[in-house]
């Protein structure tokens, strides 16, 4: 008997935002590999996020171990990224103060 060696298809599909997100979920890319990077086996990462195949969690992985260079690249950008969004809701809506608005805005509601 020979066995058929077949090409999986990667379980990675990028979103309209430019989101790498695994088998088809909402779990993203960096999720399951700041998991492994924190010692989880693909075996927990696939307990701690049912909606994942244990099969694709074991595929990202061994993409990200082959391609690290890159993966590290995107995610750094994803983190840039993301600072400059909190930077900006920061400077638009500063938190001194907050609670005392909201406490105000509810005190004017109920007067």
């Amino acid at each position: 008997m020979s066995l058929a060696v077949e090409i999986e298809p990667l379980p990675l599909t990028t979103d309209n935002a430019g989101s790498v997100r695994v088998g088809g979920t909402r779990v993203t890319l960096d999720t399951v590999v700041e998991a492994f990077n924190e010692g989880l086996t693909a075996e927990e990462i696939a307990q701690q996020y049912p909606v994942l195949e244990l099969g694709d969690v074991y595929a990202v992985i061994g993409y990200y171990l082959h391609h690290r260079e890159h993966v590290r690249e995107y995610l750094q950008e994803r983190e840039q990224s993301a600072s400059e969004i909190r930077a900006r809701i920061e400077d638009e809506l500063p938190r001194a103060g907050f609670r005392e608005r909201l406490l105000a805005r509810r005190r004017e509601q109920q007067s």
